[in-house]
């Protein structure tokens, strides 16, 4: 059985009465690629702050490789690699001089690991910090958080920023990181991204936790997309079957997803005097939006 490297359990953060997060909890085994998903302002970067002690829980427990995330924050911290979702730099360093000052910290040469990630992800060392684009930052925060080959990379928001052929380059150094034996926590909105490189999901709603998910599963379990035009317009209420979300009518077009029996579905259709229909595999965007209606 894989060790747990993250294990959170009935987290919460207030700020006042003001809710950051609530009673979340999912684990992170070893090895695993481990997608936390949802739109700004669900909770995601409260929850990792939490994570990293830099910012205290209002209630619940965190551990990462089996220790306290406040009380051992700093031995934990020499093992874990960080890109935080905004990153602030000392702007009137160079990159080369910002890298070397980061990689100081962890009391390890990484000059050669620096050269071989600036140079694949096209990041020049030479460039003053306040030179860069937010893109080429996003670059700088990756190097950092690389540099000292850590057991645990926790990324927040990771590709905002970054042209479409970085990007690939950057999923390209996660998977063989993570062929390595290194753990990742991959906090997005975007669906389509987590798809690319997760395996499991965890799906956050204001400030909760609704699903946790296998990536492959929530396309093999009879999500089905629906576009009929019938002869006539159609009740609203006709396919209230319980198992409908994202309905949309328009006169005698009907659009919707459906998680549910096939047979029902098809009864409901065959009473119909269609003109067109239209059934397919909803997209895992058009699935994850059946989680928020």
């Amino acid at each position: 059985m894989s060790q747990q490297i993250i294990e959170i359990k009935n987290l919460s953060k207030y700020y006042g009465k003001q809710m950051g997060i609530e009673d979340v909890s999912f684990c992170v085994a070893e090895g695993e690629i481990f997608g936390f998903i949802g739109p700004n302002g669900a909770g995601k970067t409260t929850t990792i702050r939490s994570l990293l002690a830099l910012i205290h829980p209002t209630a619940g427990s965190a551990t990462i490789f089996g220790k306290d995330c406040v009380k051992e924050a700093a031995e934990i911290a020499g093992e874990v690699g960080y890109l935080p979702s905004e990153a602030y730099y000392y702007e009137k360093m160079k990159v080369r001089e910002l890298l070397k000052y980061a990689a100081d910290l962890y009391q390890q040469d990484c000059e050669g690991r620096i050269s071989e990630l600036s140079e694949r992800l096209k990041l020049d060392l030479n460039r003053k910090i306040t030179d860069l684009s937010f893109g080429n930052k996003k670059k700088v925060g990756i190097v950092a958080a690389l540099l000292h080959s850590p057991k645990l990379l926790i990324l927040d928001e990771p590709t905002s920023g970054i042209d479409p052929l970085i990007k690939e380059i950057f999923f390209e150094i996660l998977r063989e990181e993570n062929k390595k034996g290194v753990t990742i926590l991959f906090s997005s909105h975007v669906l389509s991204e987590v798809q690319k490189i997760c395996e499991r999901v965890a799906i956050l709603k204001e400030g909760r936790v609704i699903s946790i998910e296998n990536i492959s599963e929530m396309r093999s379990v009879g999500y089905k997309k629906i576009e009929l035009t019938a002869s006539s317009t159609l009740q609203e209420s006709y396919f209230d079957m319980g198992s409908v979300a994202d309905y949309h009518q328009a006169g005698s077009s009907v659009s919707f997803i459906y998680k549910g029996r096939v047979g029902d579905l098809l009864d409901k259709l065959s009473a119909l005097d269609l003109n067109d229909v239209y059934i397919e595999e909803p997209s895992l965007e058009e699935i994850f939006l059946h989680y928020y209606r």
